[in-house]
């Protein structure tokens, strides 16, 4: 019964968001709530969810400070060296800008953090999708594919849970399975030249003065539209929320307010009144720090190197960083007042979002529907199966690192899989890295926090962005499995 309910109120929750029904937050705490009623156990709802809360407000911490710390970083121009070079290989070509869109994505996962990815990605390449009328869930699709490949690294997370779930060595399971991701992050740019040349196809390339300007060509213009275009072609990044040398424009929309998306990732709506101001920021605004570049750039790489080192839990890392960061650059109090303020939309939206899918995945876990559909799934698999139980694993990561937390499979699910396969003879090491196949999609999981750092950056309903990426990310885990079966490394 357990097991179905626990199926029941996931569809609920995918259905009710995907048609727009409910917003996200809302069908993250009403939901469960409503199931966690019928499975009998209402009175206990409140400890479910403060189980929940607990076990994530690490996670919301990192979130809320790590936004701080790379808005931070995005308004004093740490980062406008790297976007200025992708943002010259992108020109205003579409076809350019996706593919920029998962190279950038790429790189910037190299730290190991989803929210930063996703906050240095949206900064970057919005401006552009935004001026030409590109499709924004193409936008956050590509740049959650990337970085679900690239998550797998062994300072990501997934890599190190198998390897402390099954007693292993990280660097044994990461190593092995680099053919297969390389294979995995090559579909993503496959994928992204694809969806480049359909968005080429649907809006044709026009010159950077066209899509700076707002798309139209100005051959004849007064003296001052000719200084405002000149100006806007030096445009670098944009940082969510930030004021700082924004050009004049309507008021943003709340975070996740996007425009309506069809399924083939084109918008609905597209004229000019949907600029919502968010335009990028000048290259001379008053937050640029240039003579502290250097300093910001050495504490980032120690700030990283502690991640990774892990000498320090990584919110207590976030929190250092953040607080040093703005005592540095900006030492007066209404300057950090400023900033804090300007990236207080992105913090209050994601920590809400955190907290509210505390709610969901409190109950999953409290009332034993997660034990149940896992033990259910591993119970149907056919006997047979057994000596290719790492394939059944690394087809089973799909859904389940979707449905469930990473701790939840890495920790609860992927020992008694690993045990069956040991009864075969397939190894925990195989099955290590069979388990780190259904990462592409599960970045796009609604149980992970940063997700809703990228879609509220780009102003995308989460709805939107699930019915884009999902089949894509699928097809993403499917290569790597499928080169990880051919290469013998599962």
């Amino acid at each position: 019964m357990l097991t179905i309910l626990g199926f029941a109120m996931i569809a609920t929750f995918l259905v009710l968001i995907m048609l727009k029904k409910m917003s996200p937050i809302a069908a993250l705490v009403l939901i469960p709530a409503l199931f966690c009623v019928f499975v009998g156990k209402g009175a206990k709802l409140g400890d479910y969810v403060l189980d929940g809360v607990t076990s994530l407000a690490p996670t919301a911490a990192m979130l809320m400070f790590a936004i701080v710390y790379f808005g931070v970083m995005i308004d004093v121009g740490l980062f406008d060296p790297v976007v200025r070079g992708i943002l010259k290989f992108c020109k205003a070509d579409p076809l350019r800008i996706v593919i920029g869109t998962a190279l950038l994505a790429a790189i910037v996962s190299l730290d190991g953090d989803g929210s930063t990815t996703f906050m240095i990605t949206v900064s970057a390449m919005y401006p552009l999708y935004k001026r030409l009328k590109m499709s924004l869930v193409v936008m956050t699709g590509v740049a959650a594919m990337a970085n679900g490949v690239m998550n797998t690294l062994p300072w990501g997370g997934p890599t190190a849970r198998a390897a402390t779930a099954l007693k292993l060595d990280a660097s044994d399971i990461f190593v092995p399975m680099i053919p297969a991701l390389a294979v995995g992050l090559l579909f993503v740019f496959v994928l992204a030249y694809v969806l480049g040349r359909r968005e080429r196809t649907r809006l044709g390339v026009l010159t950077l003065d066209e899509v700076l300007v707002g798309g139209h060509v100005q051959e004849k213009g007064t003296e001052k539209d000719r200084e405002q275009a000149e100006l806007s072609e030096t445009v670098l990044v944009g940082a969510g929320g930030s004021g700082a040398g924004r050009a004049p424009g309507p008021a943003a929309p709340s975070a996740g307010s996007g425009a309506a998306v069809g399924d083939d990732g084109s918008d609905d709506a597209g004229d000019d009144t949907d600029d919502d101001g968010f335009q990028g920021l000048d290259p001379r605004r008053a937050t640029l720090r240039p003579r502290l570049y250097w300093f910001n750039a050495l504490l980032t790489v120690a700030l990283l190197t502690s991640m990774i080192m892990e000498w320090l839990p990584i919110p207590v890392l976030f929190l250092l960083g953040a607080a040093l960061a703005l005592t540095v650059n900006f030492p007066h109090l209404p300057d950090q007042k400023a900033r804090l303020a300007a990236h207080a939309d992105n913090v209050l939206n994601v920590s809400g979002m955190v907290f509210a899918a505390a709610v969901f995945t409190g109950v999953l876990q409290g009332t034993g529907m997660v034990d149940h559909m896992a033990t259910w799934m591993v119970d149907v698999i056919p006997a047979g199966m057994g000596p290719h139980m790492a394939l059944v694993t690394g087809v089973l990561s799909l859904p389940l690192t979707y449905f469930m937390s990473n701790d939840g499979f890495y920790f609860g699910v992927l020992p008694v899989l690993a045990e069956a396969g040991a009864a075969h003879g397939v190894t925990p090491l195989e099955m290590a890295r069979a388990s780190l196949v259904g990462q592409p999609l599960h970045m796009s999981s609604p149980l992970v926090p940063a997700v809703y750092v990228l879609v509220g950056m780009a102003r995308v309903e989460f709805g939107d962005h699930t019915r884009f990426v999902v089949k894509w990310a699928a097809c993403t885990c499917l290569a790597i499995l499928g080169a990880g079966v051919l290469f013998g490394i599962i």
